[in-house]
């Protein structure tokens, strides 16, 4: 089964508790397509400059993610500056330049068309609406989003959460989405939207994922981590695992959808060990099963 990201490719320059670093790779695509790749063949499709080099590049092929949807345009790569204090569930903003994101246009290569997994990141709805469109044969589809697009593009988001179904967002982006203060009403609120399932990252305290027609929510734990070296692809890398073991399954069910949680935290225990996605490129298999069953001993009592 194979999956296909639609997001950014971008560098960061991040300070943390634990250091500083000066653009290193990072963006919702590239966290994601890293996570996933431990599950399922992955392809992505971004946007970057002339200073992306074929170093960085070869971060994701390494991982045998497919970049041919990767563009290359002239001048600069997205590049996001942050700052991390005690609370490392809030990130300050340093910077965000845009560059050759900007005008990012996502066009979905020919040889993309018998993908069966999609998922929309962190970008513009109006772009995630058509990405869709040129991918109708899909069998499920993920997306994300953020206050900017919730504040300022809300019809054209509301129309993209009709094509979604499993939508992933914090649960301050939930309760705003929905205007309401209580997550259970606004997850229920979110859920007439559009979406079969709503996943709702907690940080540092885990996920849960509601579904709708009462159905009981399932609530997957976090893992408590020493040093949070940097959190900052922590969400992306959830999104990753979560999604990359779905497609490995080829089937959507509540029990896939429970492990999928597992999995999701797992990549994301595992996203900010390091800076950057160090990390999510040194792991191993054994690595992940064996966090995975960790995760789940959390949730029982002998």
């Amino acid at each position: 089964m194979s999956i296909l990201v639609v997001g950014s490719v971008a560098f960061d320059t991040l300070a943390t508790p634990y250091g500083k670093r000066e653009k290193i790779l990072g963006g919702s695509a590239t966290y994601f397509s890293l996570a996933a790749s431990y599950f399922t063949k992955v392809r992505v499709v971004a946007v970057v400059g002339d200073d992306f080099a074929a170093e960085h590049e070869g971060v994701m092929k390494a991982r045998g993610v497919d970049t041919t949807g990767i563009e290359r345009a002239a001048g600069k790569t997205f590049h996001w500056g942050g700052e991390y204090g005690d609370n490392v569930n809030e990130a300050k903003t340093k910077f965000t330049d845009l560059n050759v994101f900007q005008n990012f246009r996502p066009q979905i290569p020919q040889a993309y068309g018998d993908t069966e997994y999609l998922f929309l990141a962190n970008i513009d709805p109006k772009l995630q609406l058509e990405v869709r469109r040129q991918m109708p044969r899909v069998k499920m589809t993920g997306g994300d989003t953020m206050n900017l697009w919730i504040n300022n593009s809300r019809p054209q988001l509301i129309e993209t959460l009709k094509k979604v179904d499993i939508l992933l967002i914090n649960d301050g982006e939930a309760k705003l989405l929905a205007s309401d203060t209580s997550l259970a009403r606004a997850a229920r609120k979110v859920l007439a939207m559009g979406p079969r399932a709503l996943v709702i990252k907690h940080g540092e305290y885990g996920a849960t994922i509601f579904f709708p027609d009462g159905v009981h929510p399932f609530r997957a734990p976090a893992l408590p981590i020493e040093e949070v070296q940097d959190p900052t692809g922590a969400g992306d890398s959830f999104a990753g695992g979560f999604m990359g073991y779905i497609a490995s399954q080829g089937k959507l069910d509540r029990p896939v959808l429970t492990r999928a949680m597992f999995y999701g935290s797992v990549m994301g225990s595992f996203a900010v060990e390091r800076f950057g996605t160090e990390r999510l490129q040194q792991l191993t298999k054994d690595e992940i099963q064996q966090r995975f069953d960790l995760f789940r001993s959390l949730t029982h009592l002998d």
